[in-house]
Order: structure tokens, then C-alpha cells, then sequence
């Protein structure tokens, strides 16, 4: 097996177990509160990245930051998991898996849209179809708008969590093109200040209620095997795939969540739902096919 081949393979792995986070999340909903539980999987998280980060001497280099690079990451984990992942979440908590899943999917056709105005990356006409086409199926997938009440503050939720995901993508790409910083560190960061805001925001306004042994188990399996081990595998591939590449096997995850959901949590889809999410799907596709580099280069 190629190294190429091997590298798929594993990135592939990673998306199929960020779906399977997404079905974890919602039964662990069932007795753990949104925001704490995100706060709990992703400071734990962190404490799983420490070891890793102080084995390949990242703590080193974290010392000896600036305090306007400390102020960046401290914005960059409060917008990505104190927001994002905490809407997400808080949102889940409303919606079905499916729902939430299309809302998110729109990062990328907010990002080419604002990355040329924040960034000066335009976007192609390639771009503009795809947006179009995305736009379009997530008018098919919702019409007839007719949101029952509780589900309409779950897309409000989720729809200001897409904002900061978006947010949060664009000051991601900002710092790492400055090459500062490994991702590695800009993560830990990130993550340690971010899912303490959460977790302490989550405790304040949800409360610690007396955790099952399911729920500590569900909190630890996503903290280790869904957050540290598969960023930590995604990042390997990373070294070998091409951006593109990356991108549209991450595109996948539109998919695999909502084929998860309807095996594992019992939601459905109609036929014309599935015909909009196919289209968002092909949407944010062509969003995200960039022109490949030509040989020269």
C-alpha cells in the first residue's frame, strides 16, 4: 500500500469517527447538559494533547510568545469552541443530527464569501456555482418553511454557531499563514482557553448534575478517541495530502452524519430532503475545488 493510498484511507477513518461523534453527542444529550458536556469533551481533551505537545517540544516555543499572539489565540478558542462548539451542541439538543449537520455544512460557502473581503481570496466563477447550488438545495431540503417553535431556536443556535465557525475558520487561516506557530500549538491553545470558557459557562448556567457511568463513558471515548487521536490522525495525513484532497474527504461528513442518524437514531429523510442535501453536498464541493498547482510549481 501506498504511502498515498494509506494516507486516504486514514483521513477517511478520522471523518467516519466525527460522524460517529455526532451520534454519541445526542444520546449523551439525554443526561448530560449541552454546554457542560461539550466543555467536559474538549478540556479533556486538551489534557490528552499536553503530553503530545510536550513530547515534541511545543511547550518550549509556547513560552516565549508574544501577548499579541497569546490575544489571538485566546479570540481564535473563545469564537471556535467556546461559540462553535458549544452552539453546536446547545443546537443538537433541538434538532435532529441531520438539521444541524446541513446548517454547519455552509462553512465553507460563508468562508469563500467572506475570505474576499477579510483576506482578499476571491472567489472563481467555479465557486459561484457551487454556492448557488448549495443555496438552492438548502431551499429544496426546507421547503415548505414550516419550523415548529422548538426547532426554530435550535436553528437560530446552530445558524450563529455556522457564523463563528466561518469566523473562526478565517482567523484560523490567518494565523497559520503567519507560520508562528505549529498547528499542533495553535490547537493546544486554542482549545485549552476555549473549552474552559465553555466548561465554566456551562457549569454556571447548566450545572454538573450527578453523571451516570454511560455519560462519563461517552465524555472520555469522544474526549480521547474523537478529539486528541483523530486530530492527531488527521494531522499526520495532512503531511501527505494534498489541501484539496483533504477537503473533499472532509465533504464527506455531510453525508456519512445524516446515513448514521437514520441508522442509529431513528430520524428520516424524504426523498426531496435528500435530493437538497445532495445538492448541498455537490455545492460546497465545488466551493471547495480550488485550481490544482500545475507541475512547475
Amino acid at each position: 500500500m501506498s504511502a498515498h493510498t494509506k494516507a486516504v484511507l486514514q483521513a477517511f477513518f478520522v471523518t467516519l469517527l466525527w460522524a460517529l461523534s455526532w451520534v454519541l453527542i445526542k444520546i449523551g444529550l439525554q443526561d448530560i447538559p449541552a454546554l457542560t458536556f461539550a466543555g467536559l469533551r474538549y478540556f479533556l481533551a486538551f489534557f490528552c494533547l499536553l503530553p503530545l505537545a510536550a513530547r515534541q517540544g511545543e511547550l518550549k516555543s509556547l513560552r516565549m510568545l508574544a501577548r499579541p499572539t497569546w490575544g489571538r489565540l485566546l479570540l481564535l478558542g473563545l469564537v471556535y469552541y467556546t461559540v462553535t462548539q458549544g452552539a453546536q451542541f446547545l443546537a443538537l439538543s433541538y434538532l435532529p443530527a441531520i438539521t444541524t449537520s446541513l446548517v454547519l455544512s455552509f462553512t465553507p460557502v460563508a468562508v469563500a464569501l467572506l475570505s474576499g473581503l477579510l483576506l482578499r481570496e476571491r472567489a472563481t466563477p467555479f465557486q459561484w456555482l457551487g454556492i448557488s447550488l448549495a443555496a438552492a438545495g438548502a431551499l429544496l431540503y426546507f421547503w415548505p418553511i414550516n419550523v415548529p417553535a422548538g426547532q426554530l431556536i435550535g436553528l437560530i443556535v446552530i445558524f450563529i454557531g455556522m457564523l463563528a465557525n466561518v469566523l473562526s475558520a478565517i482567523m484560523g487561516r490567518a494565523i497559520n499563514r503567519a507560520r508562528l506557530l505549529s498547528p499542533l500549538s495553535i490547537t493546544l491553545v486554542s482549545m485549552g482557553l476555549g473549552s474552559l470558557l465553555l466548561l465554566i459557562m456551562g457549569i454556571f448556567f447548566q450545572g454538573l448534575p450527578p453523571l451516570t457511568g454511560r455519560a462519563w463513558l461517552i465524555i472520555l471515548w469522544l474526549a480521547v478517541v474523537h478529539t486528541a487521536f483523530a486530530f492527531t490522525l488527521w494531522n499526520h495525513t495532512l503531511r501527505t495530502l494534498p489541501a484539496v484532497e483533504s477537503s473533499i474527504i472532509n465533504n464527506t461528513l455531510v453525508i456519512q452524519i445524516p446515513i448514521l442518524a437514520v441508522l442509529f437514531l431513528g430520524e428520516t429523510m424524504t426523498p426531496r430532503q435528500s435530493a437538497g442535501l445532495l445538492a448541498v453536498v455537490l455545492g460546497t464541493l465545488l466551493v471547495q475545488l480550488r485550481r490544482l498547482p500545475s507541475p512547475k510549481n
